[in-house]
């Protein structure tokens, strides 16, 4: 009986040391978690970065005076780190606001490139509706009376136009300033004696779509090269993606096609009823 007494109290002696060897592992596997996250650039899991190991433990008081890591607005030369953010030194003297109205308040990291191809994107959109209409006014003559190609015309012209206004409101949305350039005079008259003047002037309409289709993707890469969208997912990418006149051209292409195959005379005149009465050709 004494005998086994003795083991019992052993065995409980020896259950007690390894679980006191076994918290004392843990406690120093946590420190040393601890310890590592406060070095790494990346917090382990469960444990927030700090700058430096005393900010796990509460500040302390020294003379009246607590000491530590600890947010105070009476702190004006503190080094900002990930564990303090002070706002207002953030902030530049007068929040960087201008004071004369001759300077865009909302202007904010939009650069002097991107304004001036904006501008001049605009002035594009522009000669190309001034074309358009030109082209309208002729096939709406009493002498031409091509219904659907002036109808074709007009619904051009109203595009370019619309999308020429999207760029000078978020123009001014940024901060930048419009300025509209002198539009060259457009021709008044589209015969060809060889084309006839519906394949010449649906030629020419693909090649002003064409010519947007390239100004706008060079507005593009001014507007990557600057940084400005952060880009695909900013407004800006809305309007110059959607404005891309790829469908135009492929419409266009087929009208092409089909003037060709028809040639001049009668079959000018089904196409354009066509166009009228459908919206399109067949």
């Amino acid at each position: 009986m004494k005998e086994h007494l003795t083991i019992m109290k052993i065995t409980r002696s020896s259950m007690v040391e390894r679980r006191s060897q076994f918290l004392e592992s843990n406690l120093l596997t946590v420190t040393a978690m601890f310890l590592s996250s406060v070095s790494c650039s990346r917090p382990l899991w469960g444990f927030p970065a700090l700058s430096s190991a005393s900010s796990f433990f509460p500040p302390r008081k020294h003379h009246g005076k607590a000491s530590g890591i600890f947010a105070s607005l009476e702190t004006e030369n503190l080094a900002l780190t990930r564990v303090v953010f002070l706002l207002f030194e953030e902030l530049k003297k007068d929040f960087d606001i201008p004071v004369t109205s001759q300077v865009s308040l909302a202007r904010h990291k939009f650069t002097d490139d991107c304004e001036a191809a904006i501008n001049e994107q605009i002035n594009v959109e522009y000669s190309v509706s001034y074309v358009y209409h030109s082209l309208y006014a002729y096939f709406d003559r009493d002498n031409i009376a091509l219904k659907g190609l002036a109808k074709l015309s007009r619904n051009l012209m109203k595009e370019k136009r619309e999308h020429a206004e999207k760029l000078m409101e978020y123009q001014n949305i940024r901060g930048g300033r419009v300025k509209l350039h002198p539009i060259l005079l457009p021709l008044s008259e589209f015969e060809h004696a060889e084309k006839g003047d519906a394949l010449y002037a649906v030629e020419l309409a693909l090649s002003l779509e064409k010519l947007t289709n390239e100004k706008l993707l060079s507005l593009h890469n001014v507007i990557l090269l600057n940084l400005i969208m952060t880009c695909i997912q900013n407004p800006e990418s809305k309007v110059l993606l959607t404005a891309l006149p790829v469908e135009a051209i492929k419409k266009i292409s087929e009208y092409v096609a089909q003037l060709r195959l028809v040639g001049k005379g009668h079959g000018v005149w089904h196409f354009d009823q066509m166009l009228l009465h459908e919206g399109g050709a067949a």
